[in-house]
């Protein structure tokens, strides 16, 4: 041992900081492989999707349930396991399925049950959150793989660390990725020292802290691009997630684009003619702090306080006989905690009485509200696609979402009639910009609401439908399927 300390000490300091890094790679490397060896033999005719939170309400739900109707469809020959965390039945799965998003699946799934889902809730780590995040990922997906090494492993929540294991267990690796764990934005506002949500005060308010975070996201991306490189097929749900994923991933294929399935025939059957008499405006989002619904609240009790202040007569406003109708889904207590700040905030503001909340409804009352509503807002920054605004434009309901990520690059995009443009919603940044808009779609002429809305659904019907997805979907991950025997 003494000779070898001494050895290392005779090199010069960049052979010997190489022959450490070599080092620490190869125990990492021999911890893997032990840890490989003692996983359970490959099950042959296997699809096993990793998505711990299978129950929730979101649109990464939608897309896992559509995925799995994709294979059930064309792979009829596939045995489909779920891993999702323990207690959720595949009964309870089925059910809301298609009560919350209308999938309808054709024959039974199976449910391999996780006991430690709350090693990726990031609350359990208020700090060095991304790199203990990803460390438990990784845990809780060798847990999954100790259940089943399944032929093919596909992850549809975005956890590329456990690919590396699932690779060397045996199995094929493919992946949806909705929005990298870390990514070039994230490194620019740490870097400019901007507060948010996932940057605090602390941190933003100290040139040297920022620093120091730069260099641990960037030492994070490098690891991260490491483990994307593990998977066999790739597939981002946008433009924005695409140049991110190539930007970070050690990948040669290129990222396939299969935008998220958004139930547009359904609600295409809804009437684009609003009823003016009870105007409303819909926000449709979990309650979840990167989704800003403050910003909305915010942006709506300006517009109705400009509107009083030039119209005496309340009565003949739009803006001030409309109502604001906030719908979202709630994953446990920290998110109704929140929601309950939220309401309170509306009291704050003097718009308690204009605002209904819609909590955990089901597919069928989302339908009704988005048939009635005129306008949908969305506020999150950097949305990775952002389903609810397809879903706002196919029932004809005129989105106003955030000017960043896949609703500026692929969503809210203006098109052409009769060679000329036309607009399909707006886009906004700022609690004024929100306001104008409000106020635009609120006091809009009828014919030009209508122009606009179906503009919308029409983009919603050709770039995003059920069916879309169906064929990209299956298309990417076709060749590593198990083959029919």
């Amino acid at each position: 041992m003494e000779l070898g300390v001494a050895w290392l000490h005779s090199l010069d300091p960049l052979t010997a900081v190489l022959v450490a890094i070599a080092a620490i790679f190869l125990s990492i490397g021999l911890i893997i492989f032990r840890v490989v060896r003692g996983l359970p033999k490959l099950t042959k005719g296997t699809v096993a999707f990793f998505h711990p939170h299978a129950d929730g309400g979101g649109g990464g739900e939608r897309v896992l349930w559509c995925a799995v109707d994709a294979l059930q469809h064309a792979a009829p020959h596939v045995r489909i396991l779920i891993y999702a965390r323990q207690g959720v039945t595949a009964e309870q799965l089925v059910q809301e399925a298609s009560s919350r998003f209308n999938v309808k699946l054709r024959r039974p799934i199976e449910v391999l049950g996780l006991q430690h889902v709350d090693l990726i809730a990031p609350e359990a780590y208020p700090r060095f959150t991304l790199i203990r995040q990803a460390w438990g990922s990784l845990l809780l997906g060798l847990e999954a793989l100790r259940l089943m090494v399944p032929e093919v492993y596909i992850d549809t929540t975005g956890w590329a660390f456990p690919y590396p294991i699932a690779k060397l267990a045996g199995s094929r690796v493919a992946c949806y990725v909705h929005y990298p764990t870390v990514s070039t934005n994230m490194l620019g506002r740490v870097w400019s020292r901007q507060p948010m949500y996932n940057n605090d005060e602390a941190v933003s308010g100290s040139s040297l802290r920022s620093l120091l975070k730069v260099l641990y996201y960037q030492a994070f991306a490098v690891v991260y691009g490491m483990a994307g490189a593990c998977a066999d097929a790739v597939m981002v749900n946008s433009s924005w997630t695409a140049g991110h994923v190539r930007q970070l991933w050690w990948s040669w294929e290129e990222p396939q684009l299969v935008y998220p399935p958004c139930d547009t025939s359904d609600l295409q059957s809804l009437p684009l003619d609003r009823r003016l008499k009870h105007l409303f405006l819909v926000s449709v989002a979990q309650f979840r702090p990167e989704k800003n619904h403050r910003l909305q609240l915010e942006a709506y009790a300006m517009a109705r306080e400009q509107a009083a202040a030039k119209d005496a007569n309340w009565r003949n406003s739009p803006v001030l006989v409309s109502s604001l109708k906030m719908v979202g889904s709630c994953r446990g207590p920290d998110d109704e905690a929140r929601l309950a700040q939220l309401q309170q905030y509306a009291q704050q503001l003097g718009i308690g009485d204009a605002v209904e909340w819609h909590v955990n409804v089901p597919y069928a009352e989302l339908k009704q509200l988005l048939g009635g509503a005129v306008g949908g807002l969305h506020t999150m920054l950097d949305e990775h696609f952002g389903i609810s605004v397809v879903e706002y434009m196919a029932a004809g309901v005129i989105p106003i979402a955030h000017n960043s990520g896949g609703p500026r690059a692929d969503i809210v995009v203006d098109t052409e009639t009769d060679g000329a443009p036309q607009r399909t919603g707006y886009l906004a940044e700022t609690k004024e910009e929100y306001c104008a808009a409000i106020k635009a779609v609120l006091e809009m002429d009828q014919r030009d609401r209508l122009r606009i809305a179906a503009a919308a659904q029409r983009r919603a019907a050709t770039m995003f439908s059920t069916e879309r997805f169906h064929q990209a979907f299956m298309q990417a991950v076709s060749p590593v399927l198990p083959k029919q025997s």
